[in-house]
């Protein structure tokens, strides 16, 4: 169940801002008061996003950023520091599913590329965030998952699954270091969803079976509440 959540004044980053769940959450982070600050590769989608929002009113700032130039995100806590002096909102939402098929038969570069997208490029960012979070009233770091099947190490998901775990594994580290702060730390298993990843991942699925992305954002709001309490969980929402 989700409440009136009231997010005016915060500034909240999510990356895989470009289309799915990350969009969904971009808008209503947005409509909640918000100012959003859109991360993906993928310029046209972020301006599509961005449109969306100024047509409601809300306000985002768009930043075209590859995750996998790892070097170049150590330097994105101090350019929101510059830019809007502080940061509330970390949404660790960008993902790469790789190719599934048996792992021996796995492409290293493609696995090292899955594994930088989903776990070291979300090390990275909470490394840099980490002294804007902390200097938030109310810091919340949301970290997007999968099903407990998939992290518990599924046959022929590879580098998905592995990645994944890593996620989690993350965000718990990063859960207990910051317990005894205003820093708040959850992961988000969305169970399956109406996106592109899930459509490469199921293709004889029917689409239309799933809930859209817009549908599912109400614990995104929750976990980014002032008044949170929920810290070092895994919230699955299917």
């Amino acid at each position: 169940m989700t409440k009136d959540i009231d997010l005016t004044g915060k500034v909240a980053l999510i990356t895989g801002a470009s289309r799915g769940i990350g969009a969904a959450v971009a808008k209503a982070y947005a409509r909640a008061g918000a100012h959003v600050v859109l991360l993906a590769r993928t310029v046209g989608g972020l301006e599509e996003v961005d449109d969306a929002i100024r047509a409601e009113g809300g306000k985002a700032t768009l930043m075209p950023v590859d995750l996998l130039k790892l070097e170049e995100l150590d330097n994105l806590g101090p350019t929101l520091y510059e830019r809007f002096g502080q940061l509330d909102i970390f949404v660790g939402n960008a993902g790469l599913l790789g190719t599934l098929g048996p792992l021996p038969h796995a492409d290293p570069k493609e696995f090292k590329k899955v594994m930088d997208t989903n776990v070291e490029a979300n090390f990275r960012l909470i490394r840099t965030l980490d002294p804007l979070l902390r200097a938030s009233g109310a810091g919340r770091t949301i970290l997007v998952s999968t099903g407990e099947g998939v992290t518990k190490g599924r046959a022929y998901w590879g580098a998905y699954s592995v990645s994944k775990a890593g996620v989690e594994a993350l965000a718990n580290v990063y859960a207990e270091e910051t317990a005894n702060t205003n820093v708040r730390v959850n992961v988000i298993d969305p169970g399956s969803v109406r996106t592109e990843m899930r459509k490469s991942a199921k293709p004889g699925e029917d689409p239309m079976s799933l809930p859209a992305p817009d549908d599912i954002v109400g614990e995104f709001l929750n976990l980014a509440a002032t008044d949170l309490t929920k810290h070092g969980e895994i919230v699955r929402l299917r």
